[in-house]
């Protein structure tokens, strides 16, 4: 017998909820593997709904998730340095021992590693291609890695309650503590009234930690993959050089984590909208919902769109 939960906090059509959602799944799945999570319908927004084996309240979940996270990504993962991008020798060496840690039973730092970037093609600087959930890369002092090791560090259980169980009202400091993934993330000048890097109020509001600390696990679960062409990674469509598209799926059969993995991966699902294309059998396996999110390119960094739904299920 199953026990559900429902994460109300969460929207599966925020880039981040998603990634949260699934992050979840993925880091309590490491120590039970009866762990399920699939998506309802509540207060006009699909939600997760995680299965477990034994019956938990709120407080609970987020106890047992707390301590798991305290553990769950080793000081190695982040041996790159401040961002993904390096010189390919760096992450060569960086790979290298990522894949003798795997051949040792412990292939948690490969799966980070083929989340983070690729061998092929290099730039023109020498340095390697990174996933396309990168969002920033030092410009600002905003560094992709770094900001992620800094929700390791600070996050507490109390913000991992405000994003699974609360209404999202984005009252954690952003200064240095976002990954970008929130479409509120996307503050550029012209859509404000004032400059926002001199926003004082950043010190105070602004980010949600539990949700970018949760979103972190999602990672390997949306590798990347070098192709004739450039380095691919799950989710994600690019047309030109600025056109770039990420999709996900939204299914309400409850999935363990290596089904969650294929959902995500699947072709049917990423051909979703293209002209003369119908994808057959999305809905026998579950699939009720498709959501699409734009990547937009302002200067040096990136934003993610509100997912909005293709029309074809």
């Amino acid at each position: 017998m199953t026990h559900d939960i429902l994460l109300h906090g969460i929207d599966g059509a925020n880039p981040l909820g998603f990634l949260a959602a699934i992050g979840t799944l993925r880091v309590l799945s490491l120590d039970a593997g009866g762990v399920r999570l699939r998506w309802k319908k509540h207060e006009n927004a699909w939600r997760p709904v995680l299965a477990l084996d034994t019956a938990l309240d709120e407080h609970t979940l987020v106890e047992r998730l707390s301590a798991r996270l305290a553990t769950s990504i080793p000081p190695e993962v982040f041996a790159l340095g401040d961002n993904p991008s390096v010189p390919l020798g760096l992450f060569r060496s960086y790979a290298q021992a990522c894949a003798q840690a795997a051949w040792d039973g412990d292939r948690l730092r490969s799966d980070f590693a083929v989340a983070f970037a690729g061998e092929y093609p290099v730039d023109k600087n020498g340095k390697v291609p990174d996933t396309a959930l990168r969002t920033m890369s030092g410009a600002g002092h905003q560094h992709f890695l770094k900001f992620m090791c800094n929700f390791i560090e600070q996050v507490q259980p109390e913000h991992l309650h405000k994003a699974l169980f609360a209404t999202w009202r984005y009252d954690d400091p952003v200064q240095n503590m976002t990954l970008r993934w929130d479409p509120s993330d996307d503050n550029r000048y012209a859509l404000r009234w004032s400059d926002p890097s001199g926003d004082p109020d950043r010190k105070s509001t602004g980010s949600m930690w539990g949700a970018n600390r949760l979103a972190i696990e999602a990672l390997p679960l949306l590798p990347t993959l070098p192709t004739h062409r450039q380095l691919e990674t799950t989710g994600f469509h690019t047309q030109g050089a600025r056109k770039t598209h990420w999709t996900w799926p939204i299914w309400n059969a409850s999935a363990g984590v290596d089904t969650v993995r294929s959902l995500l991966d699947m072709a049917a699902v990423h051909r979703s909208g293209q002209p003369g294309t119908q994808p057959q059998g999305l809905a026998a396996r579950g699939i009720v919902e498709v959501y699409r999110s734009r990547r937009l390119t302002t200067g040096k960094f990136r934003n993610f769109t509100m997912g909005t739904p293709v029309s074809y299920i």
